[in-house]
């Protein structure tokens, strides 16, 4: 009976830990919100100044405040920690402030990262530099790339898409303003295809002119046909497409040039170097170029596809180095990007400020993505796991790095919402002999009529 009634005492608190352990892997964010936020404040109020000191972010008192210290109390100095501000939480972690101590900075909490992340019992943090003096400790309680859920708040604009998610819990925006053209890299199931179809369907809703070149006779791109201005599926109909894309830059600098010579005495505001400065009206709409599988724009085997490969190159080359300007950017997408394509592959690359690394079958594709901007982000893009697709590292020229993850959004609901968007599709005269056709919706047969019965006595 002794023994009945200890069983029966220990399942309640069996059952809720259990349950606990069971909410942490299933519904991780609830679990955070209801146990782990709590249990890591208090870690974190209760062990704050003792961890800094163990890892080396504690300093000796100032001369004034050791006076003061042995002339109101006889206790025995210790080292300053740095300042802490108020902890803000937050739906996937917490926030909070340090001020520096005279002599430190950021880099020396950067390195700590991890003995804090142990010490504090949470998956990561993030240290952010904020103004001289104060950084910002970004505590991730769970792995929110495990199962991704874009932040509900999402600040948005004008070629700006919240395209996937940051280890950090912030969503990664692509602004083309800011970074014109990006080379995406990824092997196969590598979820390169997720992150451009979540990338093109942002861009959608907006007024831009979206040209794909897909040389897998269109697979990738042919669903969100009826939002596409221009697709070409092979590289023939490429070599002609973008020879229409050069003289369609070429205008749009004619354009910049007739409003750069107006009369003088005009007013500053008036005078422009690319499309941006142009009055609303006058404005030619944005245009962004997707090229899927680049590398097959530059394989030939004979010497009359060289020659045509040549002159390919030498355009994507004219619209990476001078299309910004005109409102023009490229999205590149492929397996590997070396110089192992041809002549004019390094320089394509050279123009291509953004880069997206997902999972890559060797170091050297890593390498060709990230090696020439951030060399520390190489090691982190071939740790990434098979199962993992939609996992990426991206970086810019600035060395800067991160890693990502899109989430998942089927091909079905892609192509429906490029339905719903293609009156959203402005008007390029240039473009119009490579619009792709778009095979009508079939109409719905009307169902049976019900007739009303006759009335009888």
């Amino acid at each position: 009976m002794t023994d009945l009634v200890t069983l029966a005492e220990l399942g309640g608190p069996l059952a809720a830990i259990g349950g606990a352990a069971y909410a942490r892997h299933t519904y991780p964010a609830a679990y955070w919100s209801t146990v782990g936020l709590p249990l890591s404040v208090a870690r974190l109020l209760t062990s704050y100044s003792s961890t800094m000191d163990a890892c080396g972010l504690t300093v000796e008192p100032s001369r004034w405040r050791a006076l003061a210290v042995q002339a109101t109390t006889r206790r025995e100095l210790r080292p300053v920690p740095p300042r802490r501000g108020i902890i803000r939480p937050t739906t996937t972690g917490l926030r909070m402030r340090l001020r520096l101590a005279p002599g430190q900075e950021p880099a020396d909490v950067a390195a700590s990262a991890e003995r804090l992340r142990h010490a504090w019992g949470v998956h990561a943090v993030h240290v952010r530099d904020i103004k001289p003096g104060v950084v910002e400790l970004q505590l991730v309680g769970f792995d929110v790339l495990r199962k991704v859920r874009m932040p509900r708040r999402l600040n948005g604009g004008p070629l700006q898409v919240p395209v996937a998610l940051r280890e950090d819990a912030t969503a990664f925006v692509r602004d083309y303003r800011t970074v014109p053209h990006e080379l995406v890299l990824g092997a196969t199931l590598s979820g390169k295809s997720m992150y451009l179809r979540n990338l093109l369907t942002g861009l959608a809703a907006q007024p831009v002119v979206l040209v794909g070149i897909d040389c897998k006779r269109g697979v990738e791109l042919a669903p969100f046909a009826p939002r596409l201005s221009a697709l070409a599926t092979d590289p023939d109909q490429a070599a002609e497409l973008l020879p229409a894309l050069v003289k369609e830059m070429e205008d749009r600098y004619d354009l910049i040039k007739a409003r750069q010579g107006i009369a003088p005495g005009t007013p500053e505001e008036l005078i422009t170097s690319d499309v941006w400065g142009l009055p609303e009206d006058e404005r030619p709409a944005p245009i962004v170029l997707f090229i899927d599988e680049v590398a097959e724009l530059f394989l030939v085997a004979t010497r009359k596809e060289e020659e045509r490969r040549d002159e390919m190159v030498t355009q994507l080359i004219r619209l990476a180095q001078l299309g910004r300007a005109a409102g023009i950017y490229l999205e590149v997408c492929g397996q590997r990007f070396g110089a192992e394509l041809g002549k004019g592959a390094t320089m394509l690359r050279a123009q291509l400020t953004g880069r997206v690394c997902h999972r890559v079958n060797d170091e050297a594709s890593a390498k060709m993505a990230l090696g020439d901007i951030a060399p520390e982000a190489v090691l982190a893009a071939c740790a990434i796991a098979p199962e993992l697709p939609g996992l990426a590292v991206i970086g810019d020229t600035s060395g800067g790095w991160s890693r990502i993850r899109t989430p998942y959004l089927s091909l079905a609901d892609a192509a429906a919402t490029c339905r719903t968007t293609a009156h959203l599709a402005p008007d390029v005269p240039a473009l119009d002999p490579f619009r792709p056709y778009v095979q009508p919706m079939p109409v719905e047969a009307p169902g049976p009529v019900a007739t009303a019965r006759p009335v009888t006595e």
